[in-house]
């Protein structure tokens, strides 16, 4: 193998693997990408079994060839080349020979046919997406995937086709991690397929859902995506993203939310978060724990730590009923908050023991459920 490259479009490609290969190295094998030349152009293949990449750029080929090489290895050491053309060769014992104007290099390399199976899915039909739309429901909704490994249907975001009252076909992502819930449906130019159309839906692994924001991020375009098995296949531009699905049955989310909420109260997003985020500063480090007393058009926000000290603040809001108190942790109300872009939101409640609801008050597609804490 023998090849040609612009020092930049080799960096680009390289950078794509980064976060896909294993760094705990329960596999070793894992932290190698595979770069494969072939007809003018350069190949990457990189994954953990559960997160594939797949990409290519132009390069000047002189021999074709497979190696693969430790993606770290190799990305940190383009990134300090010179700019410029780099000449790359794989020598007989796999190892590739780097130069660059007069820099030397030669790094380990690995025979091709230890490298994992890449996986060969052929989705018969994909559908175009409107990378915006898609980014903002994955961010609306990704904080609130659970973190516990032993609850594995929860560590990912569920993704279904939902038919309204209007009989418009819109999609919805819910997340949640028992403490909190969020939930927000969208229009999409977008067919499932038949088999995947059942009102099932499919689970979307946390770190699968990072790999596909950061491949549409800033994208005021459309994408390719596909479901085809149990993998979600993803294409923008020369890039192709497979993420196997979890398997598993959601819970029934449903049951989380509560359907009436006696109380209401009506309060400034940015307000209402910086508030939280002074107050919060003396609460309990691991709790996070405020209180909010909540009065006819005012809000006391308060905290209390006897190793630090206690915070109190009010703010205006609009609220005609009785007075009462609830507990939240902070630091779910401030995740929920920092995705809402409406300038005000309401957040429904019932007493200090029933979880509540907030939601930008002018957008009833976006719904956050956060459980309170006891006082």
């Amino acid at each position: 193998m023998k090849f040609k490259i612009d020092k930049n479009d080799f960096l680009k490609l390289l950078q794509k693997t980064q976060n896909i290969i294993e760094k705990r190295n329960t596999m070793p094998m894992l932290s190698n990408a595979l770069l494969s030349a072939e007809k003018g152009k350069l190949k990457i293949y990189a994954t953990d079994l559960e997160i594939s990449i797949k990409d290519e750029c132009d390069a000047e080929v002189e021999n074709p060839g497979k190696v693969a090489v430790n993606a770290k290895n190799l990305f940190d050491l383009v990134k300090e080349l010179s700019d410029g053309v780099v000449d790359v060769f794989k020598k007989p014992n796999h190892w590739l020979e780097i130069r660059s104007k007069k820099a030397l290099f030669n790094l380990v390399g690995v025979a091709p046919e230890e490298f994992p199976a890449f996986p060969e899915i052929d989705v018969k039909e994909f559908a175009k997406v409107q990378s915006a739309v898609l980014q903002d429901m994955i961010e609306k909704t990704i904080y609130s995937v659970s973190h516990d490994e032993t609850r594995y249907h929860l560590n990912g975001v569920f993704f279904e086709k939902i038919n309204n009252k209007e009989k418009e076909t819109k999609f919805r992502m819910v997340a949640t991690d028992g403490h909190r819930l969020s939930l927000i449906d969208k229009k999409l130019e977008l067919s499932l397929g038949a088999k995947q159309e059942a009102p099932s839906g499919v689970i979307i692994p946390k770190k699968g859902l990072y790999e596909l924001k950061k491949l549409i991020e800033n994208g005021q375009d459309t994408i390719q995506m596909g479901l085809e098995g149990s993998h979600l296949v993803v294409k923008k531009d020369s890039t192709t993203l497979y993420i196997r699905l979890i398997d598993g049955k959601y819970p029934n989310y449903q049951q989380l939310i509560p359907a009436k909420l006696a109380r209401t109260v009506g309060v400034s997003k940015e307000q209402l978060l910086s508030s939280l985020r002074r107050v919060s500063l003396l609460s309990n480090q691991k709790s996070k724990g405020i209180t909010m007393s909540i009065n006819k058009n005012t809000m006391e926000i308060y905290s209390n730590n006897p190793e630090l000290g206690d915070a109190k603040e009010e703010l205006e809001i609009k609220y005609e009923g009785d007075a009462f108190k609830i507990a939240f942790n902070a630091k779910y109300l401030m995740d929920i908050l920092n995705n809402i872009h409406e300038e005000d939101v309401d957040i429904h409640l019932n007493d200090q023991l029933s979880p509540g609801i907030v939601r930008p008050s002018s957008d009833s597609t976006y719904t956050c459920v956060v459980m309170p804490m006891r006082i």
